[in-house]
């Protein structure tokens, strides 16, 4: 095998591939002794016809297509092997020629992973985050925590109101006549949740057990019925039973109950703290990506379009994965959204530019701080993932192999330079007031 290399525009590159006679020879001998029983010629019996009588009788070439498409990715692996390229796309692979006694030649058209002149990435301005919770968003965890530990209790000495669930029998008339689906018995609605047509819901409020109610509404003129669209309805309503959501007390019993705190400021502390973290960890990847855009928008780099393709199939591919985790096949989603392949990859190339982008900044950030990942970072690492997987550490590295170990060290260098720029952003109050005024 031999390959050449010609460097093109926009960081492609052509690779020209020879396969040797013999290689294709070889891959033919192994196409026909894999087809042979397909065919019929009279006088032979099947799968004893001669090599050459199936070739002159279906033509020179019957077995070419087979035979190319075995030789074709193991010639371009150890072609873009040697010619030493970092190749950051799929091929685009077209043949050339084809003749036993010849062999094969191809071209490989790739993207070539492009330079890079780096911008400022020291004292990048960033808007001023707060990261201080305020006493509502501590009490509003805590009200979430109080729903969900209500009660429901059976009301008989007042009448219904917003929040309560009233158990009804209904049925509705259009026209003065019954209509199909319009009629329930003991159903619970929840007054205010507007799970029912427009106002239907707010003349059951102020009623008591036992009374009987003409609710009168208008269907939607959107309504999943055509023949009910606009038009004007009476239902007959008895309203059988009324509940309301009875709440736990906010105190240093509750506080007892729903965590491990014995009091409510040590309740409220603990939450805090938690709060605290979370708009951290959230401030700290806005200004990640704040910081990063504007590194981007200061540096130069030209992205040529197969490496975009590329990675927004790569991102095809593992949203199609995480969808199979949730018992949806892509097949089946394009048919939800109407999309088809190309427009969800069309879709997906402005992120897909924003990734490789993001990616190329850092690991020349890498490079100009002189980045290194230790053992005992990479090892520390290992622990943590061997410990989610359930497996031990040497195992865990048996199955990676040295590439995977060779990106994962990668990645923790790029983290290691996503943090740096960070820490040496720069905060700036007018940021801050510029946000508050687009707010």
């Amino acid at each position: 095998m031999s390959v050449q290399v010609e460097n093109m525009e926009k960081n492609l590159a052509k690779l020209t591939i020879q396969v040797s006679a013999e290689e294709l020879e070889k891959a033919i001998q192994q196409a026909f002794l894999k087809n042979r029983n397909r065919f019929n010629v009279p006088g032979f019996r099947k799968g004893k016809i001669p090599r050459a009588m199936i070739e002159k009788m279906y033509g020179k070439g019957v077995f070419y297509e087979e035979a190319v498409n075995s030789v074709l990715p193991g010639a371009y692996s150890e072609a873009s092997k040697e010619s030493g390229l970092k190749i950051v796309s799929r091929p685009e692979i077209e043949v050339k020629e084809v003749e036993a006694g010849k062999g094969v030649t191809f071209t490989a058209t790739v993207a070539v992973k492009p330079e890079i002149t780096l911008g400022q990435y020291k004292g990048v301005a960033v808007k001023k985050a707060d990261t201080e919770p305020t006493e509502e968003e501590v009490m509003a965890r805590i009200k979430e925590e109080q729903e969900k530990n209500a009660t429901t209790v059976t009301v008989e000495d007042r009448p219904s109101a917003l929040g309560d669930t009233v158990t009804i029998d209904y049925e509705g008339f259009v026209d003065g006549k019954a209509f199909a689906g319009g009629k329930g018995e003991d159903h619970d609605l929840v007054l205010g949740s507007h799970s029912f047509i427009d106002t239907f819901e707010d003349q059951l409020v102020g009623k008591n057990i036992g009374d009987e109610v003409e609710v009168h509404v208008t269907f939607p003129a959107n309504y999943h019925a055509k023949e009910l669209e606009n038009k004007p309805a009476l239902f007959q309503v008895k309203v059988k039973a009324i509940h309301a959501k009875e709440l736990p007390e906010i105190d240093d019993e509750f506080a007892g109950d729903v965590s491990e705190f014995d009091t409510l400021e040590a309740y409220k502390a603990s939450i805090k703290e938690e709060l605290t973290k979370k708009k951290t960890d959230a401030a700290k990847a806005r200004k990640e990506d704040e910081a990063l855009a504007k590194i981007i928008e200061d540096s130069q780099m030209d992205i040529p379009d197969l490496m975009v393709e590329t990675q927004a199939e790569n991102m095809y591919d593992e949203q199609a994965q995480r969808m199979q985790y949730q018992g949806m096949s892509m097949d089946m989603y394009m048919q939800y959204t109407g999309m088809t392949q190309q427009m969800l990859l069309d879709q997906l190339k402005p992120q897909a530019l924003s990734r490789i982008q993001a990616r190329l900044v850092l690991e020349a950030v890498v490079k100009a701080e002189n980045i290194e990942v230790g053992e005992e970072e990479m090892e520390k690492e290992l622990a943590s993932m061997a410990e989610n997987y359930k497996m031990e550490v040497d195992k865990l590295k048996e199955i990676m192999g040295e590439s995977s170990l060779e990106q994962m060290k990668s990645d923790l260098a790029v983290q290691k330079a996503a943090d740096l720029i960070v820490e040496q952003s720069v905060e700036t109050e007018e940021a801050e007031e510029a946000e508050k005024t687009e707010a």
